[in-house]
């Protein structure tokens, strides 16, 4: 029946659904992004069900849920084209949704809860070498042939290496938070607040821009302008960023997050404390950050299969 339409869910499914999204985003400090994709999760697993089943999935009837149910999931979701990452998180998520349905229905979904993830490879961040993140900082502040323009991208470029801020947590900067002190309270994925070092590279870079920024500077009002005075669109950033990977002949993987990828590597390969990295990027768990010694041991391995005699 994996042809057939999906069917709507019911409606005590779908208040279910809503009471376990309020949940998390309550209790776990989830962002509306993670929420979304969540809903997206959740859904696709109760509609795979109902066309499983021929009926629609309730509360109730998910008593019987079996491991090959969670199996059957699982291959209509890789024939679909899911690779074995998305896949992952997609079950994550309904396990996640099944435990929180258990303990507030009080039943047993300890079989289907058993069924185990596919395995995946975690791919590693790909970084900028030292030399290669100086010389796109360098690349930025002669991008633009309007003065505040440049300093501008190069103002936002510096605070992704030299404070490993997202893209998006630069680029929600305002008015109040100008002229920078000597740390940064940054509101990151979650809601979740963090203080970040601030280099005196990166002050002066922002500074630069707010001496030649045509935009006045109030309280709510966008640090970073786009050319008619809004908010600077990510898109933009991106661009300057491809265009000093063209000139400098990079591979596409430096982008604007590769910048928040060299500043942990770089930190980690300078003896920074994994514990503090993990503070510095916000990471919610040390797992995320973790993959950056990855990062390291790789470049560690390449330099000795480069360099060792092989007699």
């Amino acid at each position: 029946m994996t042809g057939a339409p999906p069917l709507a869910l019911a409606p005590a499914m779908s208040d279910a659904l809503d009471r376990w999204l309020t949940t998390e985003a309550a209790t776990r400090g989830r962002s509306d992004h993670s929420l979304r994709a969540y809903r997206t999760d959740v859904t696709a697993f109760l509609a795979f069900l109902g066309r499983h089943h021929g009926t629609p999935a309730l509360p109730g009837t998910l008593a019987g849920l079996a491991q090959t149910d969670m199996r059957a999931f699982a291959a209509a979701e890789r024939a679909r084209g899911l690779g074995a990452r998305s896949l992952a998180r997609r079950q994550s998520a309904v396990r996640s949704f099944l435990r929180w349905l258990s303990d507030r229905e009080g039943v047993d979904l300890s079989p289907a809860l058993s069924a185990r993830s596919p395995k995946y490879a975690r791919s590693l961040p790909r970084p900028l070498a030292e030399t290669q993140a100086r010389e796109v900082l360098d690349m930025a502040g002669v991008s633009h042939d309007t003065p505040w323009i440049a300093a501008r991208d190069l103002a936002v470029l510096t605070l992704l290496y030299g404070c490993g801020l997202r893209i998006s947590e630069a680029l929600a900067l305002n008015g109040e938070d100008v002229p920078l002190g000597d740390a940064l309270l940054i509101r990151g994925k979650g809601g979740r607040e963090r203080q970040v070092p601030v280099l005196p590279a990166a002050k002066a870079a922002v500074a630069d821009y707010l001496r030649l920024c045509p935009w006045p500077m109030a309280r709510g009002e966008a640090l970073f302008r786009g050319a008619r005075g809004g908010r600077l669109n990510p898109g933009l950033i991106a661009r300057t960023m491809a265009q000093a990977r063209a000139s400098l002949g990079l591979p596409a993987s430096a982008t604007p997050h590769a910048l928040r990828h060299s500043f942990a590597t770089h930190l980690l390969a300078s003896g920074g404390d994994l514990r503090a990295i993990q503070e510095l990027l916000g990471h919610a768990r040390l797992s995320t950050t973790q993959v950056y010694t990855g990062v390291d041991d790789a470049h560690l391995l390449e330099i000795y299969r480069s360099a060792h005699p092989r007699g």
